[in-house]
């Protein structure tokens, strides 16, 4: 883990408003909860479109940052995905996270009719997305020839907020994409595999410590190819929960949990995928993963926002 680890932030994410709140009302109680971002995912079968909902959140709340987590690289050309988040950043002036990911919902690509290309095609196209996407926020105009992408003196407008551009996110499982993510993004999502294109127990188990340690040696060892001065200790690590639940019977929900992963009983509470137990209990796991692999930004679903407020309002900048 990095020598000096990050402070605790979270973020919750949501497709929906809270029930019987508008989107904006909801976007308002998460920030006066204390958490730091909104992020929207990014499925046709998940509600709220997420350009439109990362806007409207920004422009109803004064510090809450915005994200998808993470945008699908294979619904959008970055040409336009450049745009739409370029003028997020700058009217929100810098509240935004640029959430990027391969696509692993099979789901989606069986709605749409976009074709689902075999892993290796689909991070291809997402390295020359985000490479497209750094240049539109950096420069003035860029030119590109990739396999998947040319574009020639696109104009980088509107202009992000901070001259830099807003911090990338990108996430994933597998080792070329991490290596990637390593060399490349500001923030590092370190999730499961899901090879079948669903959440099963064959992805359950590759969230499990020691393969989320041989996760974490892959990140490492792509910002050992970084270009921009930083090192793995600058990279900020994001946890993403499969399952989160404030409970006195931690027990017995590790029990479950146990079955559904294929594990011994209450191991899979051990996953850093996994966050149950009272608000002390949750508190400690998640110091202990961040004194062991450097988890300091956490993502809460949604609709358990309000049961973990406690623990960020507890843990958030320390």
């Amino acid at each position: 883990m990095p020598s000096t680890p990050k402070p605790f932030r979270f973020a919750a994410q949501l497709n929906e408003p809270l029930f019987g709140l508008s989107w904006a009302d909801t976007c308002r109680e998460i920030e006066d909860l204390g958490y730091s971002t909104v992020f929207v995912p990014d499925h046709f079968d998940e509600g709220l479109g997420p350009i439109s909902a990362m806007a409207m959140a920004a422009a109803v709340t004064t510090e809450l940052n915005v994200g998808a987590l993470v945008l699908d690289c294979d619904f959008r050309h970055p040409a336009v995905t450049g745009r739409e988040l370029a003028t997020i950043d700058a009217l929100s002036e810098g509240r935004l996270e640029v959430g990027l990911g391969a696509g692993w919902k099979r789901s989606d690509y069986d709605y749409s009719g976009i074709p689902m290309d075999r892993p290796g095609v689909r991070v291809s196209r997402m390295i020359e997305h985000a490479t497209i996407l750094r240049g539109l926020f950096t420069t003035e105009a860029v030119t590109f020839d990739g396999e998947h992408y040319q574009v020639a003196d696109l104009p980088g407008q509107p202009r992000p907020h901070r001259p830099e551009g807003p911090p990338f996110l990108i996430g994933g499982g597998a080792p070329r994409l991490l290596r990637f993510a390593g060399s490349f993004a500001d923030i590092v999502g370190v999730n499961p595999s899901i090879h079948s294109g669903e959440i099963d127990s064959a992805a359950a188990q590759d969230g499990m410590p020691e393969r989320i340690d041989e996760k974490f040696a892959w990140v490492g060892e792509g910002a050992q190819k970084r270009t921009d001065g930083k090192d793995v200790a600058d990279i900020e690590f994001n946890a993403w929960l499969a399952a989160a639940e404030i409970t006195d019977d931690r027990d017995s929900v590790g029990a479950l949990l146990g079955e559904l992963f294929g594990v011994e009983p209450g191991t899979g509470l051990e996953s850093p995928m996994v966050l149950v137990g009272t608000t002390s209990q949750v508190a400690e796991d998640l110091q202990h993963r961040r004194e062991r692999w450097g988890y300091s930004y956490t993502v809460i679903p949604g609709d358990k926002a309000r049961d973990f407020a406690p623990v960020v309002a507890d843990l958030s900048g320390n």
